[in-house]
């Protein structure tokens, strides 16, 4: 069988003029615009790429943007009193701290530090907890994201079996409560899981972020399952990015395949402007 490529680019693309058309007309109505401020800490090579690539995002779609960068061996405590004062500022929307932190910061206190309602990564205890007992509020833009891309493609999530494989706190942890809120049967492996390919087979739908090229084949997939594939993976040799996924020989026997690139990654970010705007309008309540 041939596989549906699910194109996140050209979704990403209609969701940003959307959020595009909502601002102009807060902006017509004597509004300000929305506001993102990133803290990016390092030189990072893939850090600045995506940086880079969310702030291009904020431009077409009217959000006005703010980037502040720290060199590698910045205090934590610099970085927490910037935070705070972003808290205060009534003109700033959203709060983005880019990952991966050097080793001398605590990421927990980070993500802790920023007030949840400017939480547009979605990372927060308290939005975590908020997507737990099935009431979202700002949520993770990865699995935001993946459900929005697989919701625009018309397809019915209620009774599939899923498969998370990686329990991240960035993906696979906030993929597995997304996928139980639209009604899946889910379960989530990692490197302690014996006999995955057992788990493989019986999948309707696979989400894969491991970070591990080509991990995934397409010889050990259940045919038309759905595959989701989250892995961003430079090759050197090749000068390619590749992703968890051989997709080669999945595509044969998937119904429906995302690409590397392509696929995952512009939902993210479309998902992060998504979560500013529904920010900025005040959209949900925060008792804290």
């Amino acid at each position: 069988m041939s596989s549906k490529i699910l194109n996140g680019k050209i979704i990403a693309n209609k969701i940003i003029e959307r959020i595009k058309k909502k601002i102009k007309i807060e902006i017509s109505n004597s509004n300000r615009k929305p506001k993102l401020s990133v803290i990016w800490i390092g030189n990072n090579a893939s850090s600045k790429i995506y940086i880079q690539k969310k702030k291009l995002a904020c431009i077409q779609a009217g959000i006005e943007y703010q980037e502040y960068n720290f060199k590698q061996n910045t205090e934590e405590k610099k970085i927490l009193n910037l935070i705070q004062e972003m808290n205060q500022n009534k003109t700033i929307d959203g709060i983005l701290v880019q990952l991966p932190l050097p080793k001398n910061i605590n990421i927990n206190k980070i993500i802790t530090s920023i007030h949840p309602k400017k939480d547009v990564d979605g990372f927060h205890p308290y939005n975590i907890g908020c997507l737990c007992i099935k009431s979202p509020k700002l949520r993770p833009c990865t699995s935001r994201g993946v459900i929005t891309l697989l919701k625009e493609y018309n397809i019915k999530m209620h009774g599939l079996n899923a498969l998370i494989i990686g329990a991240s706190n960035i993906v696979g942890r906030p993929m597995n409560l997304e996928l139980l809120l639209a009604g899946c049967t889910t379960t989530v492996a990692h490197r302690f899981t014996k006999n995955l390919n057992e788990y493989i087979k019986k999948s309707d739908l696979i989400v894969i972020a491991i970070g591990k090229p080509n991990f995934l084949k397409g010889k050990d997939i259940k045919l038309g399952a759905i595959i989701i594939d989250v892995g961003i993976n430079k090759i050197k040799i090749k000068n390619q990015i590749v992703g968890d996924v051989e997709f080669e020989s999945t595509v044969l026997k998937a119904s429906y395949i995302t690409p590397v690139p392509g696929g995952v990654g512009p939902m993210t970010v479309a998902t992060l402007l998504k979560n500013t705007l529904e920010a900025y309008q005040n959209k949900y309540q925060y008792p804290i």
